[in-house]
């Protein structure tokens, strides 16, 4: 990782508009990027996280979503204010997404050939031939055997693991500065869960891609992130790097999350803790701190107002009332 920022997200917002109100699923994200880094985007279902991240390379479906407020800055350019033509240039080619569901995320109907060739020839502006020798290079890099062979095959002719290792080859396949991962290992077993982590990890060291991973799992995280962001109820509530938040974290939902991971090296342990109560529904939700309701930390204040992000050394930031002053 180096110092270099490569996307600086900034007060990120985008709502929902459905029959029963406004659904603000992010609403107010901000982060930096650094060249080479692996950043973490953790938090329950609906937290936001995935959101955020269809939001950067705008592929949010309008109606109902829309992009109310923010920027995203990358390389000097906002990226939601860029014309399509230019956006779908970037999207693809400089920012490539795994999207969450291997089985799906492949045209049933299509060869894998085609289906790789064609993003190469777009974006890289290389003939048919050219394009399926570099499809090939890029799945034998992924791991898979008899490249050769198996390009010309159907997505029901692989494994689940295959067809994440095939989404791993094309979303790379550009050579992309920033590699989005949402939820790459969701659909998996634990042991090809390891191997495509590992996979990731070896494949952008050697292109220098940063990542940004969206996950439920603080072991993945704990395993490959250097930074980590804590979302619920579409806000980061916690911020900073990954070790720094495992040895103290701050926030009691973080707190909690850690508590729920089962511990290998306890005897005797006692009953898995969980977090009491339920996300809150975002429906235009009130400016408080959502986790409240859930939080045996809570005090008056925080039923009342969001509390404003307290940040720390080393890149540390907590919105919690429990570290500010205004309290």
């Amino acid at each position: 990782m180096t110092e270099e920022v490569i996307l600086q997200v900034k007060d990120l917002q985008t709502y929902f508009t459905v029959d029963e109100g406004v659904v603000k699923a992010v609403d107010g994200v901000s982060f930096d990027l650094h060249k080479g880094e692996t950043l973490g985007i953790v938090g329950e279902s609906g937290s936001g996280k995935s959101v955020t991240n269809l939001s950067i390379i705008n592929l949010i479906q309008n109606p109902p979503g829309r992009i109310v407020g923010g920027e995203v800055d990358f390389h000097g350019k906002d990226l939601l204010k860029m014309p399509p033509d230019e956006i779908r240039h970037i999207r693809g080619n400089k920012i490539s997404m795994i999207f969450q569901d291997p089985m799906t995320s492949l045209n049933p109907y299509l060869r894998v050939s085609t289906q790789m060739v064609e993003t190469i020839t777009l974006h890289q502006k290389l003939d048919k031939k050219a394009a399926k020798e570099k499809a090939i290079e890029m799945l034998k890099l992924a791991g898979i055997p008899a490249p050769e062979k198996r390009i010309d095959q159907y997505p029901h002719q692989f494994s689940g693991g295959m067809r994440q290792r095939v989404m791993i080859a094309m979303a790379l396949s550009c050579n992309p500065e920033i590699l989005i991962a949402d939820e790459p290992t969701s659909a998996l077993d634990v042991t090809i869960q390891a191997q495509i982590l590992e996979l990731i990890q070896d494949l952008t060291k050697k292109l220098g891609t940063a990542v940004i991973l969206i996950t439920h799992s603080l072991g993945v995280v704990a395993g490959t992130c250097n930074t980590l962001c804590v979302m619920y109820a579409g806000r980061i509530v916690e911020r900073g790097r990954t070790d720094d938040i495992f040895a103290e974290p701050k926030h009691p939902y973080t707190q909690g999350l850690i508590r729920s991971v089962p511990r290998m090296d306890r005897e005797n342990a006692d009953r898995l803790y969980s977090i009491q109560g339920q996300p809150p529904n975002v429906i235009d939700l009130p400016d408080c701190c959502p986790f409240y309701p859930r939080c045996d930390k809570a005090m008056d204040i925080c039923r009342k107002k969001y509390p404003t992000p307290i940040k720390s050394e080393n890149d540390r930031a907590v919105s919690c009332w429990l570290y500010s002053e205004e309290r």
